[in-house]
């Protein structure tokens, strides 16, 4: 072992909550549960004085006393994860009394918590903080951020999820922080004033998220418009009373954009999108998730003007079809990324378009898009060498296509062939001769799939590490094994139980998981 004077150096830690594998006389295997103590994080501070970064997720027995003994012995400590743990104000005021380094700080889900304690926090060490997350802290309230705008000059970074900040905390944080550069909200009881305040103070932000805001509407939006010139990246998720004008007023002020995520805001339609397109020259990553209003105009838009487009996500957008892709595809060469999810007006010739013009693209996942067959995957296998993809609930695949992909395609490492009733063991064999590097593998409900394709991929695929393949009438407990036996870093089989012979459980149960206990 390592002296322990070279411990000492050591200058970041993780001890996240831990569940075990143990195994029993009988072959069944149980969960062991290891959660540090207050008397273990004294320990830990003894061994190591000059730690930097330490995480304590859901440490949920750390209390103030742990927390009071670390902070007086660990007086470096720049970054500190608290979330799940059960920390008390006299904790956090230590904290903030002697580390006057430190920088990062989560607060997530410490109930308990009150003003009283990040208040002397931010007295104590506010003039180092860059970081601050909380969530679920339902004794925080404005007069916490009140002294965090006080005395947090150099906070660059504020993540509040807590129903019980209103606009004044939120404003005394944009009057107090010139410096924010990351601001994520999800506080149902803020409303545009904060919003106006942000626009007008946060002029060096550049990634702004709102979320379930119910009282948000278009003129929060302008004032960030107006002001945020600098902003990149942007995420919209249920915010209902936002319309296109608002993103508008974003397309024209905000010309830096490179990221945007619009979720399930139900009034953004086509237009806002087109302003995007014609605004946004340097955006590279687009979602829409849930956007029924949102047509094929507004990606024909993004295709002739986002050139450096490189990931697109859409789930159930309902009014996006194949022309739409065609147009993202002549127009955004550069994607890399293209993750579709419930569009059931997308089909072939999208998908066919994307195999013809996107030669750089890795990542394909089209789940549940059943217009989408053999054709476009042909045409993806002849174009493009993907590393990851994902067809689940494609009905319309089959072997043809998934044989195109293992002859096209042989970086490919991850494969999510789920609930393809047409799949058989001749994709199998041709996978397992063209893709060596697979990694993670799902066949899950795929009824022709037997343990003869079983055995033929497992035998090429070497890598192999995770094996999904429940509800897979064609796989008894040979194939189960074949899987165990003959991948060296098998870490994950999920299978029924009664496919699981004594031998193999006793051979490898600590890598097996059941969906179905009995059945």
């Amino acid at each position: 072992g390592r002296r322990r004077g070279d411990q000492s150096k050591l200058s970041a830690l993780q001890l996240h909550y831990l569940t075990e594998k143990t195994g029993s006389e009988d072959g069944q295997f149980q969960s062991e549960s290891y959660c540090l103590s207050d008397s273990g994080l004294n320990v830990l501070a003894d061994g190591f004085p000059k730690l930097e970064k330490l995480s304590l997720i859901w440490c949920s027995n750390i209390s103030s006393l742990g927390l009071m003994s670390l902070a007086q012995k660990c007086l470096h400590l720049k970054s500190l994860d608290l979330q799940g743990c059960y920390v008390g104000d006299q904790g956090l005021a230590a904290v903030g009394k002697v580390c006057n380094q430190l920088e990062d700080l989560n607060l997530r889900f410490c109930e308990g918590l009150t003003d009283t304690g990040l208040v002397d926090l931010a007295h104590g060490c506010g003039k180092s903080l860059k970081s601050l997350g909380i969530a679920a802290c339902v004794k925080i309230t404005d007069v916490s951020l009140e002294a965090v705008g006080s005395h947090c000059k150099s906070l660059e970074t504020l993540s509040l999820d807590s129903e019980f900040i209103h606009n004044k905390g939120v404003h005394a944080v944009a009057q107090g922080c010139p410096l924010l550069r990351v601001l994520k909200l999800q506080c149902i009881n803020v409303t545009d004033e904060a919003l106006v305040a942000v626009g007008n103070r946060c002029l060096s932000l550049e990634l702004l998220a709102l979320y379930s805001f119910q009282q948000f509407t278009d003129k929060g939006l302008h004032a960030v418009g107006k002001g945020c010139k600098k902003l990149k990246n942007l995420t919209l998720s249920d915010c209902y009373f936002l319309s296109d004008m608002g993103l508008e007023a974003i397309a024209t002020g905000c010309k830096e954009l490179t990221h945007l995520e619009i979720n399930g805001c139900h009034n953004i339609g086509t237009m806002g999108l087109e302003s995007i397109g014609k605004s946004c020259r340097n955006l590279t990553e687009l979602a829409l998730l849930y956007c029924q209003r949102i047509g094929n105009l507004a990606l024909l838009e993004v295709g002739r003007g986002c050139k450096s487009l490189q990931a697109l996500h859409l789930v159930d957008c309902s009014s996006i079809g194949d022309d739409a892709i065609c147009g993202i595809a002549e127009g955004c060469q550069n994607l890399k990324k293209l993750h579709i999810r419930r569009c059931y007006k997308i089909g072939n010739n999208g998908i066919v378009a994307v195999g013809e013009h996107c030669n750089s693209l890795t990542e394909l996942s089209l789940r549940f898009c059943d217009r989408v067959g053999d054709e476009a995957l042909i045409s993806i296998g002849q174009g493009c060498s993907l590393q990851h993809l994902n067809v689940s609930g494609c009905h319309q695949i089959g072997d043809a296509g998934i044989m195109a992909i293992a002859k096209g395609c042989p970086e490919l490492n991850y494969l999510d062939v789920s609930v393809l009733q047409n799949l058989g063991d001749q994709a199998m064999v041709e996978l397992g001769k063209g893709c060596p590097l697979l990694k993670d593998v799902v066949l899950s409900h795929c009824r022709q799939i037997t343990d003869v394709g079983l055995s033929h991929l497992v035998k090429n695929c070497r890598m192999l590490e995770s094996c999904h393949m429940v509800y897979c009438p064609g796989i008894t407990a040979a194939g189960v094994a074949t899987v165990v036996s003959g991948c060296a870093n098998i870490k994950k089989v999920m299978v029924e139980k009664w496919k699981v012979s004594e031998r193999t459980k006793r051979r490898a149960g600590t890598v097996i998981s059941y969906l179905c206990v009995d059945l």
